[in-house]
């Protein structure tokens, strides 16, 4: 593997040009192929087109668009010129893209044509095409680029996720970071022989650190545009993808396609790397029907601290199901109680070469790391006498829905900007396929109205698709716990209630 201490040079020169990289596949499953000798020449050629266009180092360059292999070779290309990789998630509404191109201070804006309406004002745009006017291809200047030599913490990304503090936080991450990311990765998931299927959005950790590790890995990935059950289906059986990653609500939306599962050979399959929310044991066994000859991995990781958090036992000790495994040799992990002791159940808290440098323009959230450095998860697990880890749930009421984490305080502010809103309390509903969705109580205020249809039409303009309630209900007032709070417990028993009567 490369020695090469720049992220975008992640690819070994060394290493066979003409082995296939990437089959990238549109929403017609028409195939773009490309070599990992034109990925990196690709590459190079957007580097070179950046730095004759004036952008200095540092700089901030954004891209919202699908899955690509463009995509890809403008990520690389971006780092290697030594400014900073900006990836927009395009299911924001409009409001909050433009929140992050703002926040972030993208200089320009990579996008594709189908997400050209959502494009920031007043940031400079290239189309993510290969021909035509403003295209990618016009700006890309084929020659080869001596890619920039990065300090140990020269910022390669900045990913946003949501929180609880009612906007997008910006994760800056370094290029050594997540260099040391897929160097290690590599070591106990080897991919070469792989053949790796992608479907997450490229704007998540999950599937920019998966490509980077299949670069690395000199391995063929199969990327889709996005995550649809029956062009995933039959990706795995056209090209005969051994290696997938995935969230829990595609495996069950995959599981009711049955036409489409009847007609297909998923054999091929070997690993599935399983993450984003816990795996119940009835979509376990539903996977091994499914997939009859695949491994499943229990992951976890955040964006802030990356996917290396856990291995298997030293020893070689089956990892018990449903348990996320032991702490990985290179990573230092303990549990937190509410009393700030170390514990058999807690906060996770992690401290490894993947940290985070901070976040973006925030430094009231500082508090995320000890005074000793390590970073608080806000997720709570349970260590077993065994030294395996059990995830138990989220810290405070964050819950996740189809592997989009959703804090309740965020989405209450959002509907209580509705004028005849008093007070919302959001809390979620079990769902065969998102695992969890939100549903909302409402009180209004006296003598107004509104209707349901409205409240959602709100959420649906100001907030994330995925973060809206599927259900309203109006109360007259909320009900109080005994120290004067929502009492959300009891909310969550009467939606529960509600959805099943």
């Amino acid at each position: 593997m490369t020695t090469a201490s720049n992220l975008g040079k992640i690819i070994d020169p060394a290493a066979d040009r003409n082995r296939l990289a990437f089959i990238g596949l549109d929403a017609g499953l028409a195939e773009t192929r490309c070599t990992f000798g034109e990925l990196d020449d690709l590459a190079d050629a957007v580097a070179r087109g950046l730095h004759k266009r004036g952008y200095s180092q540092g700089d901030r360059i954004a891209i919202l668009a699908a899955n690509s292999v463009e995509f890809i070779a403008v990520v690389l290309g971006i780092m290697r010129a030594g400014l900073v990789a900006v990836p927009i998630n395009y299911r924001f509404p409009k409001e909050l893209i433009d929140y992050v191109a703002n926040d972030s201070n993208a200089r320009l804006l990579f996008c594709d044509e189908q997400r050209l309406a959502l494009a920031p004002q007043g940031t400079a745009h290239t189309l993510l095409s290969r021909d035509g006017l403003n295209s990618f291809a016009e700006l890309a200047d084929p020659s080869a680029f001596e890619a920039f030599a990065p300090s140990a913490d020269e910022p390669a990304l900045i990913l946003y996720t949501s929180g609880s503090t009612g906007r997008p936080k910006g994760v800056v991450l370094s290029h050594a970071a997540h260099l040391w990311v897929a160097r290690t990765r590599r070591e106990t998931e080897p991919l070469a022989d792989e053949r790796v299927l992608i479907a997450a959005p490229l704007y998540h950790m999950n599937a920019l650190a998966l490509s980077f590790l299949a670069l690395a890995s000199h391995a063929t990935t199969v990327l889709l545009w996005q995550f649809s059950a029956v062009p995933y289906i039959r990706a795995i059986d056209r090209y005969r993808c051994t290696w997938l990653t995935a969230v829990p609500p595609m495996i069950a939306m995959m599981l009711r396609e049955r036409d489409a599962l009847a007609s297909a050979d998923l054999s091929s399959v070997r690993v599935i790397r399983m993450g984003s929310a816990p795996v119940s044991k009835s979509l376990l066994e539903q996977i091994h029907r499914m997939l009859p000859n695949a491994r499943v991995m229990n992951a976890y990781g955040t964006t802030e601290a990356g996917p290396i958090v856990f291995a298997g036992h030293p020893d070689g000790r089956p990892t018990p199901p449903f348990t996320l495994g032991y702490a990985h040799p290179k990573v230092q992990l303990r549990l937190r109680d509410e009393t700030g002791q170390e514990s058999k159940e807690g906060v996770l808290e992690i401290k490894s070469p993947a940290l985070m440098n901070r976040y973006h323009n925030r430094p009231e959230l500082g508090t995320v790391f000890t005074p000793d450095g390590y970073y608080v998860t806000g997720d709570v697990f349970r260590l077993d006498d065994d030294g395996f880890y059990a995830f138990v749930g989220r810290r405070d009421d964050m819950f996740v829905c189809g592997g989009e984490n959703i804090y309740p305080g965020e989405v209450e502010a959002m509907l209580e900007r509705h004028p005849a809103v008093a007070q919302a309390c959001v809390v979620p509903v079990d769902d065969d396929i998102k695992g969890q969705k939100p549903v909302a109580f409402v009180a209004l205020r006296p003598h107004a109205s509104a209707t349901e249809d409205e409240i959602k039409k709100l959420a649906l303009e100001h907030a994330a698709a995925f973060q809206h309630p599927r259900r309203i209900w109006f109360v007259d007032s909320m009900p109080l716990a005994s120290a004067q709070k929502i009492d959300r417990s009891l909310l969550k028993s009467e939606a529960a209630a509600r959805v099943r009567g």
